[in-house]
C-alpha cells in the first residue's frame, strides 16, 4: 500500500492558507508543526536542553523549520534544522532568511552518516521523528558523534506499545510512510548502548490524543477545501489515520515519551 502523502500536502505553497487555518485551530501556537507537539511543550524542553546564544544545536526532522525558527527566537541559539523533504527544507530556508535567524537547513537523510564533524554541536533535538527511523542504534551514534563531551539530546517517540493492538490499527497508525514500534524500555536500551546517560523521561500521551482529535475536527470543517486539494482518498486517509492516533493513544495501546540523556 502507498503511504498517504501527509507531509508533502503540508508543505504546499498553494494551499498554505488552509492549512494554517488547521495548524491555528489544533495547536496553541502555529509553528508549522505536522506531529504532536504544541509551543507549550516544546518550551518546557528549553531546561533540558540547556540552550544559550552561545550554543549550536541540531534538529533532526525539522520539517518547515519553524520549530528550529521558534528555539531561536526564544533562546538565541544557532539552530541547523535537517529533514529528508525537499520541500520542507525549501520552506524552511524562505522562513529563515524573511526572519533573519540564526537558522539553516539542510536535506539530509537521517538514516545516513550525518556530514558533520565530530563534536559540531551542543544539543540534538528531534520531535516525533525517530519512529520514521528503522535502525535506530547507529543513528544515536551519529548523534553521539556530532555532539561535544556533556552535550545533550532530546527526542520524543509516539510508537511505544504500551497496550494490546490490533494488525488494522498498527496498519492505519503507519500508513502515512515508513514507522518503527518499540517495546518500553527499548529507547533507554538503545540510548545507552550507543554511549549516553539518560537523564529524564516523560509521558506525554495526552498531547497525542488531544492534537490528534484537534488535528481531525479542523479538517472536517474543510471537508471541501481539502478535497479539492488532496483529493477524496487523501483526504480520507488523513482523517482515517488521525481518528487512530486519538484512539490508541487515548487507550494507551500506543503512548508517546520524551527521552533526554547526556554525552559524558
Amino acid at each position: 500500500m502507498a503511504p498517504i502523502p501527509l507531509y508533502d500536502n503540508a508543505y504546499l505553497g498553494d494551499a498554505q492558507s488552509i492549512y494554517r487555518q488547521i495548524r491555528s485551530e489544533t495547536y496553541d501556537l502555529d509553528l508549522g508543526q505536522t506531529g504532536w507537539m504544541d509551543a507549550e511543550e516544546l518550551r518546557g524542553f528549553l531546561p533540558v536542553l540547556d540552550l544559550t546564544p552561545d550554543t549550536h544545536v541540531l534538529e533532526v526532522g525539522c520539517g518547515a523549520g519553524g520549530c528550529a525558527l521558534y528555539l531561536n527566537r526564544l533562546t538565541g541559539a544557532q539552530v541547523t534544522g535537517m529533514d529528508a523533504n525537499p520541500s520542507a527544507i525549501e520552506q524552511a530556508r524562505r522562513s529563515a532568511e524573511a526572519s533573519e535567524a540564526r537558522a539553516s537547513f539542510e536535506q539530509i537523510d537521517a538514516n545516513e552518516r550525518l556530514p558533520f564533524r565530530d563534536a559540531s554541536f551542543d544539543a540534538v533535538f528531534s520531535n516525533d521523528a525517530m519512529c520514521h527511523i528503522p535502525d535506530r542504534s547507529p543513528a544515536l551514534k551519529e548523534w553521539f558523534r556530532v555532539l561535544k563531551p556533556g552535550g545533550r539530546i532530546l527526542y520524543t517517540d509516539a510508537m511505544i506499545v504500551t497496550g494490546p493492538i490490533t494488525n488494522e490499527q498498527l496498519m492505519t497508525r503507519s500508513s502515512i510512510g515508513i514507522y518503527l514500534f518499540l517495546p518500553a524500555g527499548e529507547n533507554e536500551r538503545l540510548i545507552g548502548e550507543a554511549g549516553f546517560r539518560v537523564i529524564s523521561t516523560a509521558d506525554l500521551t495526552p498531547n497525542a490524543a488531544a492534537i490528534s482529535r484537534r488535528w481531525q475536527d479542523a479538517r472536517a470543517r474543510r471537508k471541501q477545501d481539502l478535497i479539492r486539494i488532496e483529493g477524496p482518498v487523501t483526504f480520507e486517509g488523513l482523517q482515517k489515520f488521525l481518528s487512530c492516533v486519538h484512539t490508541v493513544s487515548e487507550k494507551r495501546l500506543l503512548s508517546r515519551f520524551m527521552y533526554a540523556a547526556r554525552k559524558p
